[in-house]
């Protein structure tokens, strides 16, 4: 009984010592998410340049010269 005991004591002993400092809560840094464009934003600038130039067609001298 007195080797059961003293086995029970050792092994309390090593168990207490691994939890010794107790949880440690990490703290993290908060992640920034950088902002996206969205997908129509690069298709402005073809888009007015193609308004642009079927207006300028568009107001074309249509008369006939002889």
């Amino acid at each position: 009984m007195k080797k059961l005991a003293a086995l029970t004591f050792a092994a309390s002993l090593a168990a207490s010592s691994a939890y010794a400092g107790g949880v440690v809560e990490v703290i993290e840094d908060p992640v920034e998410v950088a902002p996206t464009s969205s997908s129509s934003g690069g298709i402005i600038v073809p888009l007015l340049l193609l308004l642009v130039i079927g207006a300028a067609v568009a107001s074309g001298d249509d008369e006939v010269r002889d």
